[in-house]
């Protein structure tokens, strides 16, 4: 069977599916399987929800990571500036004291 089929079926035949569907379950059995298919797919649903959600989580934790990493990277150069700085102002102290 075609699948395109299914995309070119219209309202009329719609109808018509629907009421062999009736024939063949019954008035009784309509309702179960409405709320049997009502139930799948809200766990559909509920399922991709999930899976959005958990990406989305796991997006901003790697976001946070690369931020923490970048931050982390930024505060070891600017420690060893300050070194070089610093050990230059104390050579400058200790000459100072020794002249003096």
């Amino acid at each position: 069977m075609n699948t395109y089929m299914l995309s070119f079926i219209q309202g009329w035949e719609w109808v018509i599916i629907l009421l062999a569907v009736l024939l063949l379950f019954g008035a009784k059995k309509l309702p179960e399987l409405a709320k049997g298919l009502g139930k799948g797919i809200r766990e559909f649903k509920k399922a991709s929800s999930e899976i959005s959600y958990e990406m989305d989580r796991e997006s901003e934790r790697q976001d946070y990571e690369r931020e923490q990493a970048r931050r982390d990277k930024e505060e070891k150069s600017a420690s060893s500036e300050e070194k070089p700085a610093q050990a230059e102002v104390e050579e400058a102290k200790d000459s100072s004291e020794s002249k003096a």
